[in-house]
């Protein structure tokens, strides 16, 4: 089995994604297989037509990698790939409508409204904020409605900083996601498998020095990890049950990574991740290390399922 790890890209992630490939294609090569690593370019085409007997492993974080783009030229071509299909790679992508699903599904999300760029420039932006202000209790929580690694998330906990939260959230995306924050304590909860067949891995525990942002999710020294995290069985449970019906309502593939607060024993999702991180300091690794698994293992599995399978 060969294996081609596509990282990189343009999004503003980039550097994440590369740091991601290079572990998986690592992790693979410690157990014998044959892992490449390259981006995508004018050349990739060709590239996965000259294919033969392999697995693409899409590692692309952000837009490309995570919206269905790159997942709806694989199956143009015909190539098995691991991860989430295209369809419903549309669907998580988007955290407005992902919340829609969720909620629809029984599964608890904190309220939130979407608004997109365009409607304050239309009716004028204090006048929004001002219907925000009435709406929400601070602290709320903004976000942009497509993106990933906390970029352009700015926690709000008054009316005057939400003119600042809007412009920081506008960089990265046209819409953004304004949301109830929900203080309780944070769980990132990974997946492996699909349908029925999908198992949760040991709950991870992230205890911030300041807010969970980008310069903390890669950076070491600014969060504390607790895996498993420090849950009596019920709660561990209970944010299992949650994540893995986030992964079968939204029709996840393979892997993925669900981001959650439990608050007064209630797990809200407030994320959903279908290609989740691989560094040094993700999430999805320490959860396969809890487990008493090791990431060379699983990559393995993930591959070897997904040749098996066929696209």
């Amino acid at each position: 089995m060969d294996v081609l790890i596509l990282a990189g890209g343009m999004s503003h992630e980039r550097d994440v994604s590369i740091r991601s490939g290079r572990r998986v294609q690592e992790a693979l090569r410690m157990r014998g297989v044959k892992a490449s690593l390259r981006d995508v370019d004018g050349d990739l085409v060709q590239t996965l037509r000259e294919l033969d007997d392999a697995v693409v492993w899409p590692l692309l974080h952000g837009a490309a990698g995570e919206d269905g783009s790159l997942q709806s030229l694989l199956e143009l071509i015909g190539i098995p790939f691991v991860g989430t299909r295209s369809s419903a790679a549309r669907i998580g992508w988007s955290k407005p409508i992902t919340k829609e699903v969720l909620s629809r599904a029984g599964i608890a999300t904190p309220a939130s409204v979407t608004l997109p760029q365009t409607l304050f420039r239309d009716v004028g932006a204090e006048k929004v904020l001002d219907a925000v202000a009435e709406r929400f209790v601070f602290p709320v929580v903004v976000k942009p409605a497509r993106g990933g690694s906390a970029l352009g998330v700015s926690l709000v906990t008054e009316r005057a900083e939400l003119s600042r939260a809007m412009v920081h959230c506008f960089a990265y995306c046209d819409v953004a996601l304004i949301e109830q924050a929900v203080v309780g304590t944070e769980v990132a909860v990974s997946i492996i498998g699909t349908g029925e067949e999908a198992r949760s891995l040991p709950a991870v525990e992230i205890v911030s020095n300041g807010p969970y942002d980008y310069d903390a999710r890669y950076n070491a020294g600014r969060v504390e990890y607790f895996t498993p995290a420090r849950l009596s069985d019920e709660d561990r449970a209970k944010v299992a049950q949650a994540a893995v019906g986030a992964h079968r309502e939204l029709g996840l593939r393979d892997y993925s990574r669900v981001d959650l607060i439990l608050s007064d024993g209630v797990p809200n999702v407030i994320d959903v991740n279908i290609a989740p991180g691989m560094t040094e300091t993700s999430l999805f690794p320490q959860a396969v290390s809890a487990s008493g698994a090791d990431l060379g293992e699983v990559c393995v599995k993930i591959a070897s399922e997904t040749l098996r399978r066929g696209l």
